[in-house]
């Protein structure tokens, strides 16, 4: 398990997601993305998740509609890798991983490509 305080763990999602290419991130609209200690049910299996409605489903979008969220979550990044290496390497994989999920893409094909 690798130890990093709330602080610089938002500052490292915050660098990955720069990281990820510009036609990724350009397209999302209405999306947040958050970092919390852990899900609701206390579990560490989820790394990440993806709140709100996917790009192909925004036909039935309204207008002032909340901000979709992508949550990153913290403890069960720790809990998962050795290293910081490994660490950038999980969350830069989960903002991938949720962000496929707003362009309506699931865990079977995500899976299929490597990223799930």
């Amino acid at each position: 398990m690798y130890e990093i305080d709330a602080e610089a763990f938002e500052h490292l999602v915050i660098e990955e997601l720069d990281k990820l290419p510009d036609d990724m991130v350009s397209g999302l609209d209405n999306v947040v993305f958050v970092v919390e200690d852990r899900p609701e049910d206390g579990s560490l299996d989820v790394l990440g998740v993806y709140d709100g409605w996917s790009l192909p489903e925004r036909d039935t979008y309204g207008m002032a509609e909340l901000p979709d969220r992508i949550v990153v979550f913290r403890e069960p990044h720790l809990a998962a890798v050795d290293t910081l290496g490994q660490l950038r390497d999980e969350v830069h994989t989960t903002l991938v991983h949720e962000i496929a999920h707003f362009y309506g893409i699931d865990d079977d094909r995500l899976h299929e490509l490597g990223w799930a």
